[in-house]
């Protein structure tokens, strides 16, 4: 098992498919930002909604990529995102960001969202991480400031997920497919713990950092569930569980972005601990989510596997996640856990014919009849696991 060859392909992959594939069939040259909808066969769906998540997600990956690579078409992919997020996708009367647009950049859904909000702060945050843009800086502190004014809860800790345009009270929480109508959710969480690290890493501001250390806190005190190692799904507004599934995708994803959001916060005594626990939940993936083909099931639950779908974004979090805790623990099995969920993309869900990853694969080795790009997908969660896996590798006496 030699992690060079693993470099060779990840590689391969990342610059010959992942980032050309959007720079190629998603751009709308003509009222900017990407489409909204392509599907497995590249046909464009123009009329689709645009989303904000989307621009967000897509503009974080092409930052990151022109960061750590910088090939100038990935800064013009990147600035083409900006642009339509920053000029169509805020709410200048009343703050926050939008959640859809139409094509042309006309308001189509105008409900704000946390996760929405995390998700910009995250883009734009890279985004000056990669080009030191004031002004991008200076929209994710905005957007930040208006997150903890409206969406956070003082009194229970956290943050509620979703509110009218104009911030008036909702009773529909509901963000997508499979979310439950409760005020507060763990991908919710796990977000916006995920955009305050990167934004703390560029802007170092007091209140930043306690806000970060307090959404640490609440996923190992309150999220977690310290028996399983498994995230709770969904809570009330005093944290109350309410759901009794969990995702091995979001559970392999939260185990490197906690230690990630302790390491930049910088409390050795918190390090130590979340280090333990990424370790722990890396572990109960491996030891109850993982196919014998080193895929990563969907969804599990005391009763054990509930969804057996292999969905794009959890095998691309466990080629992180895994490789994350063989680089805290030394442990073998982790390490050949990544490398094999690798195996598995490439084998299927890697698309050799018309680019990009499929969605997922369902019953008998079939792919699953879902968009290649959308609203939620986005080269976000493949691009990134492939500049994480290539970063982490660098450091791993291995390939030195």
């Amino acid at each position: 098992m030699d992690i060079k060859i693993y470099v060779k392909r990840v590689k391969k992959d990342l610059f010959e498919n992942i980032l050309p594939f959007w720079i190629k069939h998603t751009t709308d040259m003509e009222y900017g930002g990407y489409y909204g909808h392509i599907n497995n066969k590249l046909k464009i769906d123009a009329c689709s909604p645009k989303g904000s998540i989307q621009h967000s997600r897509i503009l974080w990956t092409y930052s990151s990529a022109y960061r750590l690579y910088g090939d100038p078409e990935y800064l013009s992919a990147a600035k083409h995102a900006f642009e339509f997020l920053t000029r169509h996708m805020i709410d200048e009367d009343y703050g926050g960001v939008y959640m859809l647009t139409d094509r042309s950049g006309n308001t189509y859904d105008d409900k704000k969202f946390c996760y929405a909000h995390a998700f910009a702060v995250y883009g734009l945050s890279e985004y000056y991480r990669a080009v030191k843009s004031e002004e991008a800086l200076k929209a994710a502190i905005e957007i930040y400031t208006v997150m903890q004014t409206f969406f956070h809860d003082k009194k229970n800790k956290g943050y509620i997920e979703a509110y009218e345009r104009n911030w008036s009270p909702t009773d529909n929480f509901i963000l997508g497919v499979d979310h439950q109508n409760e005020k507060k959710s763990m991908n919710n969480h796990l977000h916006v713990m995920e955009a305050y690290t990167n934004l703390f890493r560029v802007w170092k501001n007091e209140e930043l950092k306690a806000n970060l250390k307090e959404l640490i806190e609440i996923t190992y005190d309150y999220i977690l569930d310290n028996e399983t190692y498994h995230f709770n799904h969904f809570f009330d507004e005093d944290w109350n569980v309410k759901s009794d599934s969990y995702t091995f995708g979001h559970d392999i994803e939260g185990s490197w972005l906690i230690l990630e959001a302790a390491e930049v916060l910088g409390y050795e005594n918190i390090i130590d601990k979340v280090r333990d626990i990424a370790v722990k939940m890396a572990g109960a993936v491996y030891t109850e989510g993982i196919e014998s083909d080193g895929s990563i099931f969907y969804e599990g639950s005391k009763k054990g596997i509930i969804n057996n779908e292999k969905h794009w974004w959890p095998q691309a979090e466990a080629v992180v996640g895994f490789l994350n805790a063989y680089q805290i623990s030394g442990d073998e099995k982790f390490l050949a856990a990544s490398l094999n969920c690798w195996d598995y993309i490439e084998n299927y869900i890697i698309d050799k014919k018309y680019g990009e990853w499929f969605w997922g694969i369902g019953i008998n080795n079939s792919k699953l009849d879902m968009e290649k790009g959308g609203p939620w997908k986005t080269p976000y969660h493949n691009g990134r696991a492939c500049m994480e896996f290539l970063e982490r590798c660098k450091k791993l006496e291995k390939i030195k």
